[in-house]
């Protein structure tokens, strides 16, 4: 399939990094994000794009170094609604969101709590970054050259922002590429005061009133701006590639001023890059509320989606295409799609042609966490595996001890999927879809017609459920008894979910009951 290798997006921008830098030893990856609440699915959007670009590069024999920078030395500006003890982080506002303590006491920063959850998580996804933490960066001096390479190009970089401004919101007065958090209280409620045109710098607080002058390469509290700071870091680990949002990319955005930055004042190309659009989530995932400012994390993901499917949600979406993540009945239907991509790739299943079908298998390629599966995965339909696993009470071992030409190899798999379809079903799925079987001996109430009905279902349909060769039998007998009930085959449904399930409808009947199968139907409707 050579002519079709950059049929996607991500090869598709492997191409541009090799064609834009040509022949290097290393090409370096860069994303990053502020740690100041939940690292939410659309912050995962980036560090997954950046990712299936590091793999296509890696699938060309390149060497790549992927960097994520935690940019935990920016400012701690507002306590989100979902945090425990805001009482105690709101005394920590102004300060580096390094220096807030954790309030849920588990690691030493609150930024720490952050970083880490999202660390232990990634590599479930087969995401496995270098991280930057900028703090530490900053306050070992590792940027002093380049700060005060600002400082001396203050007023061409007062140019080059206000390049995109209007009349407006041009720079007023003296104004300085530095910020400093205090080294007495810690906030960056600072005013520069001087330059001595080599490393001192000195500046006095607004909220202590303290004054210093620090020398650059030992204050642990200056820290560049944010549209100097990014382009600096480009120029600094050699980027050669960075995606951003759309926000960052608008006209006269943070990224068109930093292009001009890294050329201008750090002498460095800047990254071949792409806009990524926004998320929405659809259907609401359990114990979760919006008003209580909880996000949906990847974690959250993970919990109803297999790691596959969560890589196969950004893998098979262009990153300039806004979608939805859905909790809802939606799910069913992306298992769906994943499965048969799956099938196209094993050859079990035809695309329908020869372009779509390298697609979809570059799709799979970059879905999986690690390396394609040596053998094609055992495929239950989400659907099926849910309405299994209602009727066993989420006992997953019993399903899958009902599953046939199950491999030991297999196993741990669809063991996954039936943990994320359990957690649907118990914590997101729509309440007409959840059911329980009732056990024998407990009766619904159903008038005569339909009970006489049911009776001919239990006595002409069920007793003879082995012998019928498809579902669409099963179907054709099951309205064949309602029509010699002289009953519409509506009301015999109702009368046969109610039962079974104590409700007026459920999964496809002709399908359910021969997933029940006959000993378990007939011993609910035996007392009929």
């Amino acid at each position: 399939m050579e002519q079709n290798r950059d049929i996607h997006w991500a090869d598709q921008t492997a191409k541009k990094i090799l064609d834009t830098w040509g022949e290097k030893d290393l090409y370096t990856c860069a994303s990053g994000i502020t740690p100041s609440g939940t690292v939410h699915v659309g912050n995962f959007r980036e560090m997954i794009s950046v990712e299936l670009v590091v793999r296509a590069l890696r699938d060309r024999g390149k060497k790549v170094r992927f960097i994520y920078s935690w940019d935990d030395y920016d400012v701690f500006r507002k306590v989100p609604l979902n945090m425990p003890n805001p009482e105690l982080l709101e005394k920590y506002l102004r300060f580096p969101i390094i220096m807030v303590p954790d309030p849920w006491g588990r690691d030493e920063s609150y930024a720490r709590h952050h970083e880490v959850d999202v660390e232990k998580v990634l590599p479930e996804v087969g995401i496995y970054p270098e991280f930057i933490y900028q703090a530490q960066r900053y306050r070992s001096g590792t940027y002093a050259s380049s700060m005060r390479r600002a400082l001396e190009m203050r007023e061409h970089l007062k140019t080059i922002l206000d390049k995109y401004r209007d009349e407006d919101h041009k720079i007023q007065g003296e104004w300085w590429p530095i910020s400093v958090f205090c080294s007495n209280c810690n906030r960056d409620t600072t005013e520069i005061d001087d330059w001595d045109g080599e490393w001192g710098l000195s500046y006095h607080c607004e909220t202590c009133g303290f004054l210093e002058k620090g020398d650059l390469r030992t204050l642990k509290g200056a820290k560049l701006l944010w549209r100097v700071d990014w382009p600096m870091r480009w120029a600094y680990e050699k980027v050669d590639f960075e995606p951003a949002g759309k926000d960052h990319h608008s006209q006269g955005g943070s990224f068109d001023t930093s292009k001009h930055v890294v050329e201008e004042v750090y002498g460095r190309k800047p990254p071949v890059t792409f806009r990524y659009d926004f998320i929405g989530i659809k259907g609401s995932p359990g114990k979760m509320s919006s008003s209580k400012g909880k996000v949906v994390d990847l974690q959250d993901l993970l919990r109803v989606y297999q790691p596959e499917i969560v890589r196969y949600l950004f893998a098979g979406t262009r990153p300039n295409t806004e979608f939805v993540i859905s909790f809802d009945l939606d799910v069913i239907k992306i298992y769906e799609d994943y499965d048969r991509t799956e099938r196209i790739y094993w050859g079990v299943e035809k695309a329908k042609n020869e372009e779509v079908e390298a697609l979809e298998r570059r799709i799979y390629e970059l879905s999986q966490v690690d390396r394609v599966p040596e053998e094609m995965p055992y495929q239950i339909p989400f659907r099926h595996l849910c309405n299994l696993l209602q009727i066993h009470l989420g006992n997953i071992d019993a399903v899958l001890s009902l599953l046939p030409g199950l491999k030991p190899s297999q196993k741990a798999h669809v063991e996954r999927r039936a943990q994320c379809a359990w957690y649907w079903i118990t914590e997101c799925a729509p309440e007409d879809f959840r059911f329980f079987l009732r056990k024998p001996g407990e009766l619904a109430s159903l008038p005569e017609a339909e009970a006489a009905a049911l009776r001919r279902l239990r006595d002409e349909v069920v007793e003879k459920l082995d012998t019928y060769a498809t579902e669409n039998d099963i179907a054709e007998a099951i309205y064949a008894a309602a029509q010699s009930s002289n009953i519409e085959p509506k009301r015999l449904f109702i009368a046969a979910y109610q039962a079974l399930i104590g409700k007026d409808q459920g999964p496809r009947l002709a399908g359910f009951l021969k997933t029940l199968g006959k000993e378990k139907v007939l011993s609910i409707l035996k007392p009929y």
